[in-house]
C-alpha cells in the first residue's frame, strides 16, 4: 500500500472493486456528456455497454489493478498491463514496457490529484519491476485536454492514431 502526501492511499485492486470502478466510469460519462463531450466514450453508461462489465471484470482480474482511496472510499482506478490492447492500432514498444490500460477517477473528487497520484504510482510500479518505459493512449479530441493532463504528468506524445472517427494519442514516459 502507498500513502501519498495528499491523503490519497493507493492499494492493489481486484474483483471486489468492479462495482466501484463501473460507478466511476458511468459518472465520468455523465460528466463528459454534461460538458458537451459525447465523442470520447459516447452517451451510454459504461455499465450498460455491450461487454463493458466483462471488460472491467477482466481488467481487475487479469491485469495489475490499483485503487486510490480518499478516507477509505474508492476515488480512482488504474490498470497496468504489459502492452497496449490488441483492439487498439498501437504496435508493441519493441522493448519491455508497462502500459496504463485504464485510468478513471470519481468525479466527486475532481481536482484532488487522484489521477496524478495513480500515475505516480504507475511510475513507481514500472521502476519496481525493472522496466524503463511506461506508455498510455488516450482520446485526443476535445481540444486535447486529456493529452495535456498526461503531459502535465510527464508523458510525451509519440504518435497519433485513429479508430474510426475517434482520434487517439499515444504517450510515453521513460522512468529509468
Amino acid at each position: 500500500m502507498n500513502d501519498t502526501t495528499c491523503g490519497i492511499r493507493i492499494r492493489p485492486g481486484g474483483p471486489a472493486d468492479v462495482a466501484a470502478t463501473l460507478d466511476m466510469l458511468d459518472g465520468a460519462i455523465v460528466w463528459m456528456n454534461a460538458r458537451g463531450n459525447t465523442e470520447q466514450w459516447g452517451t451510454t453508461p459504461y455499465s450498460r455497454k455491450p461487454g463493458g462489465v466483462e471488460r472491467v471484470e477482466r481488467y481487475l482480474t487479469d491485469n495489475d489493478p490499483f485503487v486510490a482511496e480518499l478516507d477509505g472510499t474508492p476515488a480512482g482506478t488504474m490498470v497496468l498491463d504489459s502492452g497496449p490492447s490488441p483492439q487498439m492500432p498501437i504496435a508493441p514498444a519493441g522493448e519491455p514496457e508497462r502500459y496504463v490500460r485504464l485510468l478513471v477517477s470519481d468525479r466527486r473528487h475532481a481536482g484532488r490529484g487522484v489521477g496524478a497520484a495513480l500515475l505516480a504510482h504507475a511510475v513507481e510500479q514500472t521502476r519496481r519491476v525493472g522496466v524503463d518505459l511506461l506508455r498510455v493512449d488516450c482520446w485526443a479530441g476535445g481540444g486535447g485536454e486529456l493529452v495535456a493532463f498526461y503531459r502535465r504528468n510527464g508523458f510525451i506524445p509519440t504518435e497519433t492514431f485513429q479508430v474510426g472517427e475517434w482520434p487517439g494519442q499515444l504517450l510515453a514516459l521513460r522512468v529509468g
